[in-house]
Order: C-alpha cells, then sequence, then structure tokens
C-alpha cells in the first residue's frame, strides 16, 4: 500500500477566520511544501487560490503540487438555508483541478471556533440530510465528500459522530487533533469508524494546553498560540498508534499534514516552516513502518 502524504496551508497559518494572524502569500507558502518534498496539498480557504476553476488547477500545477481537495466550512443543519448551490461551486474548482475530496466542515454560522450548538431534532434532521446529498452532489463528478467533526461546529464529540454515522451515508474525516479536543479518543475513533474514515488530518497535541481550552480558561486561537498543536510525535496524540491503526485497518486515502498555526510574525514563520519540516519526516517514517 503506498501512503499518500499531504500538507495544507493551515500549517502555515492560512485559515479563513478573520483576524487570526499574518496570512502568508501564495507563493512563499506553495514553495515552502515543494521545498519539503511535499507533493500535494488541500486548497486552503477562500482567496488563497484563485476562486476561478481553472485558475485554481493553474496555480497548483505551477507549483508542482497536486490538488488534494480541501476544507469547506458550511452551514448544514437549517431548513431554511439551502447548502447544495455553494457545494455545487466549489465542486467545480474540484473536477478542474482533479481534487477527489471535499472535507465538509459543519459550522454553526458564527465566525470562529469558540461557540457550540446544541441541535433541535428538526436540525439534526436537515443536517443529516443535507450530508447524504453533499454527498450525492460529489459523487456526480467522481468527487468523495466527507464530514470532519470539528472543534465549535454542530458536530465535534463522539456522541455527534454516532449519530452521524448511524443516520447518513457521508464518510468521516479523522482529525486528531479536533477529534482529541472534542473529548474523543482517536484510536477508539479508527476502532469503532474504520470502514467510515475516508480522510484524515494529523495533529499533535499538548493535552495541558488542550486542556485550557475545552474548560474555556483560553480561546482556541490562544491555545494555538501557546502551542496547542506540536510537531507530529511531540505531542499527546499517539500519532504512530493511530497511523498504525490506519494502516491495519486498510485506509488507503491521504495522510494530510494540517495543524492550525497562528502567525505573527517573521520568527513565527520560520518557526512554522521547520514544525513541517519535523511533522512531514515523521509522517513518513510512520507510514512506513
Amino acid at each position: 500500500m503506498n501512503a499518500r502524504i499531504a500538507s495544507a496551508p493551515i500549517s502555515w497559518g492560512v485559515i479563513e477566520v478573520p483576524d487570526w494572524g499574518v496570512q502568508l502569500d501564495r507563493e512563499r507558502v506553495l514553495s515552502e511544501m515543494v521545498g519539503l518534498g511535499i507533493a500535494a496539498t488541500e486548497f486552503g480557504p477562500e482567496g488563497f487560490l484563485p476562486d476561478a476553476p481553472a485558475e485554481r488547477a493553474a496555480a497548483l500545477a505551477e507549483a508542482g503540487l497536486q490538488a488534494v481537495g480541501g476544507f469547506f466550512p458550511v452551514v448544514l443543519h437549517r431548513a431554511d438555508e439551502d447548502p447544495l448551490p455553494a457545494i455545487e461551486r466549489e465542486l467545480e474548482a474540484y473536477e478542474a483541478a482533479g481534487a477527489g475530496t471535499m472535507v465538509l466542515s459543519a459550522v454553526t454560522g458564527e465566525e470562529g471556533y469558540d461557540g457550540a450548538a446544541e441541535l433541535s431534532d428538526e436540525e439534526w434532521a436537515a443536517l443529516l440530510a443535507n450530508l447524504d446529498r453533499a454527498l450525492d452532489a460529489a459523487a456526480a463528478v467522481g468527487v468523495v465528500a466527507t464530514l470532519h467533526p470539528h472543534l465549535g461546529t454542530v458536530v465535534e464529540t463522539p456522541e455527534a459522530v454516532a449519530r452521524v454515522v448511524e443516520g447518513s451515508r457521508i464518510g468521516l474525516c479523522l482529525d486528531t487533533g479536533h477529534y482529541t479536543l472534542g473529548g474523543g479518543d482517536p484510536v477508539d475513533f479508527v476502532t469503532r469508524h474504520a470502514d467510515r474514515i475516508v480522510h484524515a488530518h494529523l495533529k499533535d497535541v499538548s493535552l495541558d494546553v488542550a486542556g485550557r481550552v475545552r474548560a474555556g480558561e483560553i480561546d482556541y486561537r490562544e491555545g494555538v498560540r501557546q502551542g496547542m498543536y506540536r510537531a507530529l510525535g511531540s505531542g499527546d496524540a499517539r500519532i504512530g498508534e493511530i497511523v498504525a491503526a490506519l494502516r491495519g485497518a486498510g485506509y488507503d486515502g491521504w495522510y494530510v499534514l494540517e495543524q492550525d498555526t497562528v502567525v505573527e510574525n517573521d520568527d513565527d514563520a520560520v518557526r512554522a516552516l521547520d514544525n513541517a519540516r519535523r511533522s512531514v519526516e515523521f509522517i513518513r517514517q510512520a507510514v512506513a513502518a
């Protein structure tokens, strides 16, 4: 089995959240990825790559990077808001770039990831129906849609994930960091849901800082700034065990280095690159073990 390793612009601090930090330019981020021997990337947030599908495809091709697909936050639980038009517009860029994986995040509709939402039964019904509609719309153009359990969205806890597994056909993106922050055990996630995992975001976590975020002592961005995410292999998330469990379950999707990073100055940018270098080396060793 040939492991597919990729990265994402968020590991360089490029994110959709307003006032997060310095947003490094596309040329620098993509060239640093290539310099680490990375051959594929997720798209990043709106505005990082061109919006026009052909131009987006050309930007990645010029950089020498394969398109994986990407993280797409969208409101899915409101019966009076149809998410399909936005999803279908985004899928046009996937077709143009040859990207195969759409990573949906069921956001609350508020900015950032510090809120939470308890859904009514009606909202759960809308969410589950829209996940299946998104899955079918993506499949119609040769793309696999997957749901990303994520802190501060309507699907973040193990209980919410179980409800999605029971009530929808969509596959799952295992994000080792966010599932830990949501109170889950990523190794148990693989054990329980191996047949539904179609994408993997690898983050290593400081449980000490993560505990302060979960307790509300500091917000999500401040947790990231204080080092909640560590270079892979240097935190508490048992990344080696998770990769071994995925491989043992026959997982053949992407392993994406996708660690939220705050960049406020050039020193932070240099540190982000060093963390990415260390993390990519760890992934290569882990998938080869």
